[in-house]
């Protein structure tokens, strides 16, 4: 009786690796759900739904997006470290949950590097660094030469602590060893408001909601904060070629798994979503939203994940800034 059962369990044993394999085959065999931490109506859900729409026709099965907001994306991003590790739960994480977040909470209750498995980059959306047109400065390198003769004079605006546009001044004064005073307001309206109304300076601001006072002259456009120049207004310099080589501070968005799920749904999942961004109706949809299309594979959204954990942490311990 011993013997029979050894050898069941030891059949059972040999069976086992095969029996993933074919769950991964199978896989999906009920709805999933993309965990967006945000409220709805946001351009990560946006985003979420759109991706989320046709994943859906190319699985052939259910896709939910399912909004859980909360302690700025902290509390979605947690419920989904601690879900099953089957693919069936997936997190629209940004730079902000998963790069910035954990150096500005002492005790956020997930680890961005340990407990999540990266499978796509699907999109990023590019800053612009907005000057109001009184200030006499029309390049990088003018602004930051009036910075370093003004030191702790001029001001610029944010959507608050710890936001993106909080972020990318911070590395920008960083980079070009400048002290400009951080304003931190209640959103992105307000400050733009402030902005357009000459009671701030600077800020910087995505590209989509800049664009309209860019070309009716109630802003100057400085640079932009990624590496390669934006689609919707390529006559603007990237921040790289006109005065800090190598910055880039950008609002990016990308899917994660729960750590452990099995390496043949990530690499599913990773394989359906480059293939949905790469669509050319898609892709133009991104552009007139002001995102740039990526479709990263794992391994690549992975090295871009820990590469902007070491850098902001960086930012943040050289800025001291906390949020708890």
């Amino acid at each position: 009786m011993i013997r029979l059962c050894i050898q069941v369990v030891a059949a059972v044993s040999c069976l086992a690796p095969h029996a993933v394999v074919r769950a991964a085959d199978a896989y999906p065999t009920k709805p999933i759900r993309i965990v967006v931490p945000f409220a709805a109506g946001g351009s990560t859900d946006i985003l979420a739904r759109s991706i989320g729409q046709r994943l859906n026709e190319a699985l052939r099965s259910p896709v939910i997006v399912d909004n859980r907001p909360g302690g700025a994306g902290v509390i979605g991003a947690d419920h989904v470290a601690k879900s099953a590790a089957d693919g069936y739960t997936l997190l629209m994480a940004t730079n902000t949950t998963v790069a910035v977040a954990p150096h500005l909470y002492s005790k956020l209750p997930y680890n961005p590097l340990r407990d999540f498995v990266p499978v796509s980059e699907i999109a990023y959306n590019p800053q612009f660094l907005d000057i109001h047109p009184s200030i006499p400065v029309k390049t990088v390198k003018e602004l930051i030469a009036l910075a370093r003769s003004r030191p702790g004079q001029l001001n610029y605006g944010s959507a608050g602590q710890g936001s993106t546009s909080h972020m990318a001044m911070e590395l920008f004064k960083s980079m070009s060893k400048v002290d400009i005073v951080h304003v931190p307001y209640k959103g992105t309206g307000p400050a733009l408001i402030d902005l357009l109304g000459g009671h701030l300076p600077m800020m910087f601001d995505v590209v989509l909601t800049t664009l309209p006072h860019m070309k009716s002259g109630k802003l100057r456009v400085l640079g932009v904060s990624s590496l390669r120049r934006a689609d919707v207004a390529p006559e603007i310099p990237t921040i790289a070629e006109t005065g800090l080589p190598g910055f880039e501070a950008l609002v990016w968005f990308g899917l994660v798994l729960p750590a452990g799920t099995p390496a043949e749904i990530v690499n599913r999942l990773s394989t359906e979503l480059g293939a949905i961004v790469r669509q050319p109706k898609l892709r133009e949809t991104f552009t007139v939203q002001g995102l740039t299309a990526v479709g990263s594979g794992s391994a690549e959204f992975a090295a871009k994940i820990r590469k902007e954990y070491d850098m902001w942490g960086k930012v943040v311990r050289d800025a001291r800034i906390k949020l708890d």
